[in-house]
């Protein structure tokens, strides 16, 4: 259910605005985008698993939370970003 490392570091890489940059805002929201793609694949054959389902939408709003962050901070990262993930119209 969690992506691989091989993922997780080209999403660093991609994402991270220095060398080594695990923190900032991008970076977290973009690895959340990626379990939660792949958590939601998972409950498309574990229809009951409600407690994964759970952790599913806590993440979910971690990652809201992180995004009105970066709205507020910083509008034109905001939008790259989500126009990069492709998680908002």
């Amino acid at each position: 259910m969690s992506i691989t490392a091989d993922e997780k570091t080209r999403l660093i890489k991609e994402f991270g605005t220095k060398d080594g940059d695990t923190g900032s805002p991008e970076v977290q929201v973009a690895i959340m985008t990626s379990r939660i793609a792949t958590l939601t694949e998972h409950f498309k054959t574990h229809k009951k698993d409600n407690h994964g389902r759970r952790g599913l939408l806590k993440m979910v709003a971690q990652r809201r939370k992180l995004l009105d962050y970066l709205k507020a901070n910083d509008e034109a990262r905001y939008t790259d970003l989500i126009g990069k993930l492709g998680i908002r119209r």
